[in-house]
């Protein structure tokens, strides 16, 4: 790659992309701008590469430097604002052998006011206008020499498929005026509801390989003009079972099965959506979903749409071990004591000859508790202690009966006791709340497969059943008790992270807060803003 002669800065390089696109540029100049802006190219650097030594290409129309650009004009026969023309002019220079052999890192055209590009590396497209090429340019920092991080440990399943949401976000951002809360929360279904298409289609929830994928990739035109009809007929699809509505669709949509739960339920406007849109729902409906963890990639997916959190993606959550930490002793060590004294009373008893039945009253006891005790985080953000506390449940469930199986040596026909309706929340931001129950539905199908694994039955996952009752709102002004109702006899542990802001750090809508729930006691404005949680907590106990 080229070497620079200045360091890359993120902050110029949007400044001088603004200014770039106020006073315009052309199609023989624009890939000196990028050099300029990315590279470090100074005056000498552009000359040679102009006048031919710094240039592979032989043509005056094609700028080529090994390792890093591929460029290409494009003709004013472009400017009629449909760039199909412009993805030939790449597509033509991705087969040029002599191209691809120096390797280029970019392969860009112009026509002075859109440009098209392509990345060889993460196979993926980018549009704009050079006009509003500042707004996300991060699709030409390669030039820079800045690469995304590569990840090797768990979570990267997780990181991954978070970037692949994170770009087709982007994009959509592009061409859809994404302002009042009615067009947030649309989108924020479409996300959920594409993600758990990608899901299913690669966990055995939809029957077939790929049903989603393939038939939106063989069904739909390149330039994605008809993908917005296609989606939301699909979607409309798999939110009912009515014979009659299901018979005004194409015959091509009866692949999807009926999926409910209330995740399709309402139909909502789809998003303009772009060719580059296309291409990168086929590359995420492609990428293997089978592996991610609902409970580290709820907090990386609501990174998403905070762009300035994604450099520490897989970072905003808050990790298994330290859940764990919290609910062993609060009630899990609890539960699992129980279990394996249980087992012990039932071998007991079978060696005494004691009726089945009565040998594995305990167990069957400890089942009927785990139908009925609440789970409770009141600043749930996108469901991690939930969803964690949900899977080792499960977990102890499977144990426990397979110890029926073992001991009583019955064939007991097992089913699952716990369900999601167990679990409660409270979170501010409406999609980590969104996030969290749909978290819930891909934790709930994963320990469905486990469940027939260890016991070779396989619950029914579809139609989705109701989720956690995660509601949004402001969790030091609700009554909790209106959140997650509760009796004296009732078994409820309450659980979570909530927000730590000391009493100097508060702004003036936190100390609000405060005064909202603590009233009555006179020093709540020199606590941190925690407390208020502790506080509520202990008044929900009382």
């Amino acid at each position: 790659m080229a070497k620079k002669t200045k360091s890359y800065s993120q902050v110029q390089a949007t400044d001088e992309l603004e200014q770039l696109g106020k006073r315009g540029t052309s199609a023989p100049e624009f890939i000196y701008d990028l050099l300029r802006i990315f590279t470090g190219y100074g005056d000498g650097q552009i000359r040679r590469t102009k006048d031919g030594p710094g240039n592979l290409a032989k043509d005056c129309e094609t700028v080529l430097i090994k390792n890093l650009v591929a460029y290409r004009q494009a003709p004013v026969s472009t400017l009629d604002g449909d760039c199909s023309k412009m993805y030939d002019i790449l597509n033509t220079m991705r087969d040029d052998a002599k191209i691809v052999k120096q390797s280029p890192r970019l392969y860009v055209t112009s026509n002075g006011v859109h440009v098209v590009a392509y990345d060889p590396k993460e196979n993926d497209w980018y549009e704009n206008s050079i006009e509003l090429l500042w707004k996300d340019f991060e699709f030409f920092t390669p030039l820079a020499g800045i690469e995304k991080i590569q990840f090797t440990e768990e979570a990267e399943a997780d990181v991954k498929s978070a970037e692949l949401m994170a770009k087709l976000f982007d994009d959509i951002r592009r061409y859809n005026n994404i302002r009042d809360p009615q067009t947030v929360h649309a989108l924020n279904v479409f996300m959920s509801r594409l993600l758990f298409c990608f899901f299913a289609e690669d966990t055995g929830l939809f029957p077939g390989e790929n049903i989603f994928t393939r038939t939106l990739e063989t069904h739909t035109l390149p330039d994605g003009s008809d993908l917005g009809e296609f989606i939301d007929r699909a979607f409309l699809a798999m939110s009912t079972n009515d014979p009659v509505v299901l018979s005004t669709l194409p015959k091509l949509y009866e692949v999807f099965p009926y999926v409910n739960g209330g995740l399709f339920r309402d139909r909502y406007p789809i998003p303009v959506l772009s060719r580059r849109a296309r291409t990168l729902i086929i590359n995420c409906g492609e990428y293997n979903w089978k592996e991610i963890n609902p409970d580290i990639f709820g907090s990386m997916i609501q990174a998403v749409i905070t762009p300035e959190q994604r450099a520490g993606l897989g970072m905003h959550y808050t990790s298994v071990p330290n859940i764990e930490k919290v609910i062993r002793p609060l009630f899990l060590d609890a539960l699992e004591e129980e279990f394996e004294a249980a087992c012990a009373e039932a071998r007991e008893k079978m060696a005494k000859k004691i009726n089945h039945d009565r040998a594995s009253h305990r167990l069957r006891a400890l089942l009927t508790r785990l139908s009925q005790i609440k789970f409770f985080d009141p600043a749930c953000g996108s469901g991690n202690f939930l969803i964690i506390s949900y899977k080792r449940l499960r977990e102890l469930e499977i144990c426990i009966w397979k110890a029926l199986r073992e001991i009583t040596g019955v064939a007991v026909l097992p089913f699952p006791n716990i369900t999601l309706t167990q679990f409660y929340g409270i979170e501010l931001d409406e999609y980590a709340c969104d996030t969290a129950t749909l978290s819930l539905w891909l934790a709930e199908h994963q320990m469905n497969v486990k469940f027939k694994e260890e016991l070779y039955v396989l619950p029914e996952t579809l139609p989705l059943k109701p989720s956690g009752h995660i509601v949004c709102g402001n969790a030091c002004r609700l009554d909790w008790n209106t959140v997650c109702p509760h009796t004296p006899d009732d078994e409820v542990y309450i659980m979570g992270n909530p927000p730590y802001v000391g009493t100097k750090w508060q702004k003036q809508e936190q100390k609000d807060d405060v005064d909202e729930a603590m009233p009555d006691i006179a020093y709540r404005r020199k606590v941190d803003y925690i407390a208020s949680w502790f506080y509520k907590a202990a008044k929900y106990i009382n």
